[in-house]
């Protein structure tokens, strides 16, 4: 199989850093293994093993030509098989297959607000999946969606995996007190609901004053992180709660981190969980998407309803006071994405459906 993955930009993000982990992955799997951005680059370029042909396309609208037959060449010059489209790219690669009508096409579908479905547009989809082969979903909603509202019968659920950063120059320095900090991997987006960690920020500020919170994610410069700076500084939480915008280094990051919380009231499979469980990381989490599939209340994490201040500030509070659990939650997360979400084990199950997958 000659396999590329193809993303809009390479930007930290979930489906960004999960097409980067495909194209890696596959370089030891597979004769040829690419990846082609076709917007923007971006931070996770970096992480993109040598082996991994890459293209950047530059595209600059929506009917873009001159990147349609950009690809459109690199796909006839390296003779690839089948195209693994993720996200909004499903568009671009519909097209490229009226050019060339003999590769294959998947998608993968990342939707993060996967709790409110109901309003997702689905015109685009209905006219351009009948040219793909196959859906991969990230959670078990995405799937029923895929297979109830469009109709597709080729669906199959496969988690995200966790990936090893390549070496990366550790270059972020948290704020705060060693052993004390509380870290947030998660764009800032509406759905991942960062009101909710400034509402427990402000009742541990009082708790627990030498705590502190790290919000690690890009900021879009929209509304919603203006909301969230001019917060923190009318809660007086300036010297608790501190933000950093994107950042690559994130195993540097999660080593300076103790406990690891998600706060979203909408999810997929965050890779950001992945990563805290790869990393051994005491959890506190929300109940939405697939984090339940990973993550037991009381067993190997925490986990409550979305919205819920005074219950996620209690499990904060549970495991400062217990560091006998931080440790014990971390190992036992860590093995749990060892044994159901490690690359391996994802990528097997891939190639296997791919192989299976003809039309």
């Amino acid at each position: 199989m000659r396999i590329i993955q193809i993303i809009d930009s390479l930007e930290a993000g979930g489906a960004e850093r999960m097409a980067v982990n495909y194209a890696n992955a596959l370089t030891t799997e597979i004769s040829f293994s690419g990846l082609v951005a076709t917007r923007k680059e971006g931070s996770l370029k970096r992480q993109l093993k040598d082996e991994v042909s890459y293209l950047f396309l530059d595209k600059q609208r929506a009917l873009d030509f001159k990147a349609l037959f950009r690809l459109r060449n690199y796909v006839i010059q390296h003779k690839v098989t089948i195209i693994h489209a993720h996200s909004t790219s499903f568009f671009l690669v519909f097209l490229l297959k009226l050019l060339c009508p003999s590769v294959r096409l998947i998608w993968h579908d990342h939707y993060g607000d996967s709790e409110f479905l109901s309003k997702r547009p689905i015109r685009a989809l209905q006219l351009t999946l009948p040219f793909f082969s196959g859906i991969i979903s990230v959670n078990q909603k995405l799937k029923l969606w895929a297979e109830e509202q469009l109709k597709f019968k080729k669906v199959l659920f496969l988690p995200n995996f966790p990936s090893e950063d390549l070496v990366v120059i550790q270059q972020t320095v948290l704020q705060g007190v060693d052993g004390k900090r509380i870290v947030c991997l998660a764009n800032l987006r509406v759905q991942k609901d960062h009101f909710l960690l400034l509402e427990v920020a402000k009742k541990l500020q009082k708790s627990h004053p030498d705590w502190t919170f790290h919000l690690v994610g890009k900021d879009f410069q929209d509304g919603y992180s203006q909301q969230i700076k001019d917060l923190i500084v009318a809660h007086h939480l300036e010297k608790n709660v501190f933000l950093y915008g994107s950042k690559d280094d994130v195993k540097n990051i999660l080593h300076q981190s103790t406990l690891a919380v998600l706060t979203s009231q909408s999810e997929g499979l965050p890779v950001a969980l992945l990563e805290y469980g790869w990393n051994r990381k005491a959890v506190v989490v929300t109940h939405v998407g697939e984090i339940a599939s990973l993550v037991q209340n009381g067993k190997n994490g925490f986990v409550v309803p979305s919205k819920e201040k005074q219950l996620f500030y209690d499990a904060i509070v549970a495991l400062i006071e217990n560091e006998l659990l931080q440790k014990e939650f971390g190992l036992a997360l860590y093995a749990k994405i060892q044994a159901t979400n490690s690359e391996g084990v994802i990528i097997k199950e891939y190639l296997n459906w791919l192989q299976n997958s003809h039309k």
